[in-house]
C-alpha cells in the first residue's frame, strides 16, 4: 500500500438487514496517522461502520478499502494489520490476563515479550498472573486495550474504549492514542462520551440512523453550525457596562460574574471591548462544545430550527 494513500476508504458504502438500513451512503477516507471520533446515537450505524471495516460483515453497496484491499476478502496478512476493541469484552475467567494476552500474541506471530509489554503498557503488569475472574470491569477493558494493539496494528478501531475506565486510566489511554497517531497508527474510536474527546482527537465524524451527516475538525464543525459563543465576564463593582447589547442575552450569575453569548462574527468585538473596559477584572470565553454541535447536526438533519 502506497504511503499517500488512506489507510481507510469508504465510498458509498450502505449495509442493509432486510427493510433496516444500518449503513447508509457513507463515504469518508481516514489518513495515516490520523486519530478519529465515530459519534452517534446507539442505533446510528457505528459498530456496524467497524465491522465493515474489519471485514466481521459484507457491504451491501458501495466500495470499501482497508490498508488497499477489500476486507470482506478475508486476507489474513490485512487483518494481522488491524487492532479491534469490542464494545463488550469478554475474556475466559479462568486464564490469567498474561495468558490470555500471550495467547493472542501467538495468533498475530507475535513473541510472549510483547504481550508482557503490553500490559506494563495498559497498567496490568501486577496483575498479569490473577484470573481474569477477579478482574474489574475497567481492568478488562485494559485487557482488550493491549490485545488492539498487539502486532503494532497500522490501524486501531476501539468500539466505546473508555467504558468502566477511571479518570487516571481514561487520561493514559487517551495519552497512548496520541502517542500511536504520532508514530502513523491510525485510530477509529467510537464513545458516547463527548465531553471527553474535546483535545483528544483532531477530526470527528457525526452518525445518525446510519448517514453521516457532520464531518470535520472541531473548528470545522463550530463554523459550519454558528453556534453562539459563551463569554463570562467578572465585573469590578456593580457597574453595567454600556457595550453589553440586550440581544447578547447578558445575565448576572452572582459574586460579580456575568454571562452572555454572541454570534461568532461578533466575538472579536466584544473581547476588545472587554478587555479596554475598567470594570472587567477577568473573562472567559467558551466555544461551543461537542455535545452542543452534536445536537445541533441531527436536529440540522431532521429539519428542526437549531
Amino acid at each position: 500500500m502506497k504511503a499517500d494513500l488512506p489507510v481507510i476508504e469508504l465510498e458509498g458504502v450502505a449495509k442493509r438487514y432486510g427493510a433496516v438500513e444500518a449503513v447508509r451512503d457513507a463515504s469518508f477516507d481516514l489518513p495515516q496517522g490520523a486519530c478519529v471520533a465515530l459519534v452517534g446515537h446507539n442505533g446510528a450505524g457505528k459498530t456496524t461502520l467497524m465491522k465493515l471495516m474489519l471485514g466481521l460483515i459484507r457491504p451491501s453497496a458501495g466500495r470499501l478499502r482497508v490498508l488497499g484491499e477489500d476486507p470482506a476478502a478475508g486476507a489474513a496478512q490485512a487483518r494481522r494489520r488491524l487492532g479491534w476493541l469490542p464494545e463488550s469484552v469478554t475474556f475466559n475467567p479462568a486464564l490469567t490476563g498474561q495468558e490470555v494476552l500471550r495467547f493472542f500474541a501467538r495468533l498475530k506471530g507475535e513473541p510472549a515479550a510483547a504481550a508482557d509489554a503490553l500490559l506494563e503498557r495498559v497498567g496490568l503488569i501486577e496483575a498479569a498472573r490473577r484470573r481474569i475472574g477477579g478482574y474489574s470491569k475497567g481492568m478488562r477493558q485494559r485487557l482488550g486495550v493491549a490485545q488492539a494493539l498487539l502486532g503494532s496494528p497500522r490501524a486501531v478501531l476501539l468500539d466505546e474504549p473508555t467504558t468502566g475506565l477511571d479518570p487516571e486510566v481514561r487520561q493514559g489511554l487517551y495519552d497512548m492514542l496520541t502517542e500511536l497517531a504520532g508514530g502513523g497508527t491510525t485510530v477509529l474510536l467510537s464513545s458516547h462520551a463527548l465531553e471527553e474527546l474535546e483535545g483528544r482527537v483532531e477530526r470527528v465524524v457525526i452518525m445518525d440512523h446510519g448517514r453521516v451527516v457532520a464531518d470535520g475538525s472541531l473548528a470545522e464543525l463550530r463554523r459550519l453550525a454558528r453556534l453562539p459563543v459563551r463569554l463570562r465576564l467578572a465585573l469590578v463593582g456593580d457597574a453595567w457596562p454600556d457595550w453589553l447589547r440586550p440581544d447578547f442575552a447578558p445575565h448576572r450569575l452572582g459574586n460579580g460574574l456575568v454571562e452572555l453569548s454572541c454570534p461568532p462574527e461578533a466575538k472579536m468585538a466584544l473581547l476588545r471591548q472587554a478587555a479596554a473596559d475598567p470594570h472587567v477584572a477577568d473573562l472567559d470565553l467558551e466555544p461551543p462544545t461537542l455535545d452542543e454541535l452534536y445536537v445541533h447536526f441531527l436536529r440540522s438533519r431532521d429539519g428542526v430550527a437549531p
